[in-house]
């Protein structure tokens, strides 16, 4: 079967790799769809992403859906040929964090596709892998494939909304305009924002956020653009770059919330502290998700309108091609590799 191995920077390679077999507690899903994350591009680009560096060769992916195939000893679910989603974490369950029910910074997580831990977590951008049982979840009446492929990034919209409090009629600033700060647009709204602005450097990202549900969208580098607000009761920085978060310390209200959802580059990050001393503002970190996955596919299901957020469909075999154009946010927003295999009733892009 073919897979995605990232061997370094810029050494991304299509390979052929032993079809897996389930192991106890195990179910084999063959991927259908497999979105190329944010994360997939800094291992791509840069060796690495935030302070998670490539140690060895792994498989990509955590963005991934398809059908069940088999299960492993002692493992059970959806029967074979049920279209599923999977949840990217095996969260470890004992320590401080898992007790506290915040399982999505549990120190000893496993994370598909991720460098976090040595030996690397292996991804899920193959035709086929072996993943937790548990970590299996059935799609919704009436969600295909293509559009559940969003469930990840969209629960990491989710989590960084709850993040913020209560949205429900205030102003939400969204500094970022890629796919997850799109995603992030429509998470506030269906959180009841009364009012989403979005900042970001490219027209055509600022159109995507706009597709999402943005009521109103700014030039991040025009000061004199009538978008900009000149207070938010709550912001959501998504760019991963410290003028962002600058603009987001300077735009809150005072006593509002802020919340850095962009992973920053590594090493320290200009900081405008003392803002949030005299304002009181609240800064927040929003990293990953826990039981948002689930509440992502219903989302999904309910609303047809983020299908205009999926940019393109790349067979896997142009895996190279497919991360060349999601890197390119002039033009793309989310970008999906084509394993083949049961497909949905939406023709690729």
């Amino acid at each position: 079967m073919l897979g995605c191995v990232i061997h370094g920077q810029g050494d991304l390679r299509v390979e052929e790799l032993p079809v897996p077999v389930p192991g106890p507690g195990q179910a084999l899903v063959a991927v259908r769809y497999g979105g190329v994350c944010g994360s997939d591009l800094h291992y791509w680009r840069h060796g690495g992403v935030g302070d998670f560096r490539l140690r060895e060769p792994m498989l990509l992916g955590h963005e991934v859906v398809g059908t069940v195939v088999a299960y492993g000893d002692g493992a059970t679910g959806p029967v074979a040929g049920t279209a599923v989603a999977v949840h990217p974490a095996t969260p470890c369950g004992v320590c401080p964090e898992c007790a506290d029910g915040r399982r999505n910074v549990c120190r000893d997580t496993r994370y598909l596709g991720s460098a976090a831990r040595f030996p690397h977590v292996q991804g899920g951008f193959a035709a086929q892998v072996a993943v937790p049982a548990d970590q299996l979840r059935p799609l919704p009446a009436g969600l295909e494939l293509r559009r559940a492929a969003l469930a990840e990034p969209l629960s990491v919209a989710l989590h960084a909304v709850r993040r913020a409090g209560e949205v429900a009629g205030r102003h939400v600033l969204v500094t970022g305009a890629g796919p997850i700060g799109c995603l992030v647009v429509a998470a506030a709204k269906a959180a009841g924002a009364g009012r989403v602005t979005v900042t970001d450097l490219l027209p055509t990202a600022l159109e995507y956020a706009r597709t999402a549900g943005a009521d109103s969208v700014v030039r991040a580098d025009d000061p004199e653009d009538a978008g900009w607000p000149s207070e938010v009761d709550v912001a959501i920085e998504a760019s991963g770059v410290a003028a962002g978060l600058d603009a987001c310390l300077r735009l809150v209200r005072r006593g509002g919330v802020v919340v850095q959802l962009g992973m920053l580059p590594p090493g320290r990050s200009p900081f405008a502290g003392n803002l949030v001393v005299s304002r009181e503002i609240e800064l927040r970190g929003a990293f990953r998700f826990d039981t948002e996955f689930d509440a992502a596919l219903e989302l999904l299901a309910a609303e047809a309108s983020f299908d205009g957020l999926v940019s393109a469909v790349v067979p896997v075999r142009e895996a190279e091609a497919a991360f060349a154009l999601a890197a390119d946010r002039s033009s793309a927003c989310k970008v999906l590799l084509d394993f083949g295999g049961p497909d949905s009733t939406v023709p690729s892009v």
